[in-house]
């Protein structure tokens, strides 16, 4: 007598090959209009799955949809200030109308490239708070706006972006340091409250990841100098956090939850 050995779901597991994919995925992607987030974008579409780009410069996100559809996929443009309750709403809400669904949330949405290094008193209370309100409450907002929609469907993911600055405790940057920090905490208790809803949280911690995005406060021997602290001593790329966030979206990924996952090429060791 012989048996087949099923997965959760009871599918039989030579099929199993399906649950690493994000085909047809509706994938919200925050800040998706330069940097990493134009990335996320691009490879998820490239990956068969819809993002949408919910960005705060919509000329900006229409240029990454441009090459999506030149490239042969198919996104969305939301134009969302992450920061207001109302522009996240109506983003969930439309994407709910045009796509039927959420199935996963990547926030990346943050205030970091534009930030002068500076010490921490001298920082302006404004711009303290304005880094706060995209970087932390910006995160909550989205979450906020798309979890129901993912606990009707039994099914959900979220991914935090934080940064490698929290455990390097990168000096002049506490505004930054601190909101990504926050998020490791946002990511931990999420996924207490929501595992039992079928929805996994978890955040994703790069290094240094230099992108088209201008960092003038970075300078050749701090660059040199945070490569060479490296266990793979060359400059990490964003599609170097392509497919840790592509995995982490995937039906594979959904044991996975409450995790910080590194992906700095051992900057930081946990």
């Amino acid at each position: 007598m012989t048996s087949t050995i099923t997965s959760p779901d009871g599918a039989p597991a030579l099929s199993r090959g399906r649950d690493f994919g994000v085909r047809d995925r509706v994938v919200v992607i925050t800040g998706a209009g330069q940097g990493i987030g134009r990335e996320y974008a691009r490879e998820f579409a490239a990956a068969g799955a819809i993002p949408v780009l919910a960005e705060i410069n919509g000329a900006a996100a229409r240029n990454v949809a441009a090459e999506i559809e030149q490239a042969g996929g198919r996104s969305l443009v939301v134009e969302t200030d992450v920061a207001d309750p109302a522009s996240t709403e109506a983003m969930v809400e439309r994407v709910v109308a045009e796509l039927g669904r959420v199935d996963a949330l990547i926030n990346n949405a943050a205030i970091f490239s534009s930030l002068q290094m500076r010490p921490f008193d001298q920082i302006p209370l404004d711009e303290w708070d304005a880094v706060l309100r995209v970087n932390v409450t910006g995160a909550f907002l989205c979450a906020r706006a798309v979890v129901p929609h993912m606990k009707a469907a039994g099914w959900g993911r979220i991914v935090n972006i934080m940064s490698g600055s929290v455990p390097l405790g990168i000096r002049n940057y506490l505004h930054y340091v601190t909101s990504k920090s926050a998020l490791v905490g946002m990511t931990n208790s999420l996924a207490r409250e929501l595992g039992a809803d079928g929805i996994t949280v978890n955040a994703v911690q790069p290094g240094g990841t230099f992108t088209e995005v201008p960092r003038n406060t970075v300078t050749p021997e701090g660059k040199a100098a945070l490569i060479a602290n490296q266990c793979i001593p060359r400059e990490e790329v964003p599609m170097d956090l392509v497919g840790l966030v592509l995995f982490l979206c995937t039906p594979a990924a959904g044991f996975i939850t409450g995790q910080t996952i590194a992906c700095d090429g051992g900057l930081t060791h946990h």
